[in-house]
């Protein structure tokens, strides 16, 4: 059984011609994407079945550590890259619950996982912050929406309870998403995403591929 760096929402994994899709992965294309972040681990096939028989990627739920995660270096900082759920959609703002710190974005394995369970920091996203070219005709319901997974980084720490966060620029935006008919959705361009089944797109800014 063989454990990878750190992945995220999106990120392709594997292709269906040499592995099968376990738990915490789902295909898009015959490629198999990470589902959940975490660490994929790779199971070797089992010997006993056929020659057919191929290893399974999956994505398992990371436990978490409160001792961890209670740590001065768990702390968002200016300049961190966080992994953000959204929480509300507001005409000027929208609201965040930051998941994931990064304290050193040189170093995607030393991501720090925050929980309800522990820590966990609210975060704004506000209008002007979106992107990097006309602000003035954002329409926040075009970029994200409730429950997206979106990429961003910190500007501000506002009130260490509220911090500010930006997604101006190509790698920042939404990482995965669930349609409007409740399944799961792929990058389709940098301005929409697309369900993995109905194959309808809708309208997000996204998160360069890393």
């Amino acid at each position: 059984m063989a454990t990878s760096a750190l992945v995220v929402p999106g990120q392709v994994l594997g292709n269906l011609s040499t592995h099968r899709a376990g738990p915490g992965t789902h295909v898009y294309e015959n490629n198999i994407l990470a589902s959940i972040i975490g660490r994929s681990i790779v199971t070797p096939a089992d010997k006993g079945q056929s020659g057919s028989s191929k290893a399974v990627i999956s994505v398992p739920r990371p436990g978490t550590s409160p001792s961890a995660t209670k740590t001065a270096n768990a702390l968002p900082a200016v300049g961190s890259t966080v992994l953000c759920r959204i929480t509300r959609v507001q005409q000027r703002q929208i609201t965040a619950s930051i998941l994931v710190v990064d304290p050193s974005p040189q170093d995607v394995t030393s991501y720090t996982r925050i929980t309800d369970d522990d820590l966990q920091f609210q975060a704004v996203l506000r209008r002007e912050d979106i992107r990097t070219h006309e602000k003035d005709k954002v329409v926040m319901n075009d970029m994200y929406r409730v429950g997206d997974i979106i990429r961003a980084v910190v500007i501000s720490l506002g009130d260490e309870r509220n911090y500010y966060i930006s997604t101006a620029g190509n790698e920042f935006g939404v990482v995965v998403a669930t349609s409007d008919a409740g399944n799961a959705m792929v990058p389709a361009s940098w301005r929409e995403m697309k369900d993995v089944v109905t194959g309808q797109g809708e309208s997000r800014k996204v998160a360069k591929p890393s």
